[in-house]
């Protein structure tokens, strides 16, 4: 991590200066729906979800941030465009931080009045500019959409912020195309101190958006860059945050929580180890053990291939055996191996307390 970023308080969480990188999503739902928002916000929550973003396009949206923050335990973020009376109004109605690009918000007076109340309320300012809301007299002078004009419109609007005495602030700029939001980071992270959030934007479907996210996310985090994450996918939100942790985890930022480890399949295969696999990573997502699983498909190989595991199955025909440490501990019928798992998890979850 960049450890010399300026350290930001966000609700009851602290960014920057070396912190841990904490995780990010947005909700999906109608923010004027407080029920159905509040009910994905603690759903994010106990995926693992460290700041939720919620988009404001209505003054409804924005007065229903009262009820949404009496109901849940993370800092809530504002999502603004254009209007700034949206932005101060959320503010006003409990919002932790507001997410503006200060280029369509209008007139310095507009700028200046949301500036003025985050100033009075101590509420950072993340300032987002993405590569496809360039504007024109960037994209002329570099000849296109660039990662160094990207870098020039964020320093430009948060210079805007600057000269209006404030710089409680969090930058983020996004791409699409990985290695020009990769670029972009780098390049940026030379010329600021302010703390970053990154991701790569509109990357895709859970298939796509995931090998995405995690090429870029993973170059930028192991250089240090980045103090916020998101990863961006078309789908339940909830798939952003075991992708975001997995990635901090598999880059060693983040301890904790199960890992899954399970072998691509192969001719000796005589189970449906794919629907296991699959299975196995949704039962763990509640067990709060610093260990590593194993899903193998047969039994030639499978104490072996696990016995970097903390424990595992292998199927066989009709059954499976279950896995500790490379030894075998016992057999079990092949739709009794996922309870058989559990069951164990469990057992070693409470005597770990």
């Amino acid at each position: 991590m960049r450890e010399n970023t300026k350290v930001i308080q966000i609700g009851n969480k602290v960014i920057g200066g070396g912190n841990p990188i904490l995780i990010q999503s947005m909700t999906n739902t109608r923010t004027e729906d407080v029920n159905a928002t509040v009910a994905q916000i603690l759903e994010l929550e106990a995926a693992g979800c460290d700041i939720i973003r919620c988009a404001v396009p209505t003054m409804e949206a924005a007065e229903a941030f009262r009820e949404i923050k009496k109901q849940i335990h993370i800092p809530l973020v504002a999502d603004i465009h254009f209007d700034y009376r949206l932005a101060i109004a959320a503010m006003e109605n409990g919002a932790d931080k507001i997410r503006i690009n200060p280029g369509n918000i209008g007139s310095i007076d507009k700028v200046k009045a949301v500036v003025e109340v985050a100033k009075e309320r101590n509420i950072p300012i993340r300032v987002g500019v993405n590569s496809g809301s360039l504007e024109k007299e960037l994209v002329a002078k570099y000849n296109g959409v660039t990662a160094e004009g990207i870098v020039e419109s964020a320093l430009d609007k948060v210079r805007i912020i600057e000269e209006l005495e404030y710089d409680n602030l969090v930058i983020s700029i996004k791409s699409s195309d990985v290695l020009m939001c990769i670029k972009a980071h780098e390049l940026i992270s030379k010329q600021t101190n302010y703390p970053l959030h990154v991701g790569i934007t509109e990357s895709g479907t859970i298939i796509s958006g995931n090998i995405k996210s995690s090429v870029g996310l993973g170059i930028m985090l192991y250089q240090g860059i980045g103090d916020t994450i998101r990863v961006s996918l078309t789908g339940n939100p909830v798939e952003e945050i075991k992708s975001a942790k997995l990635i901090l985890k598999t880059l060693g930022l983040r301890k904790g929580g199960v890992e899954l480890v399970s072998c691509p399949t192969c001719g000796r295969t005589r189970i449906d180890l794919i629907k296991l696999a699959g299975d196995v990573e949704n039962m763990i997502q509640d067990i709060n053990l610093d260990i590593k699983v194993a899903v193998m498909g047969c039994a030639v190989n499978g104490p072996g291939e696990a016995k970097e595991a903390d424990i595992g199955i292998a199927g066989g025909h009709g059954e499976g055996i279950l896995i500790k440490k490379g030894e075998i501990i016992r057999k079990v019928p092949e739709n009794e191996l996922l309870s058989a798992l559990r069951e164990e998890l469990l057992k070693m979850q409470a005597n770990a307390n």
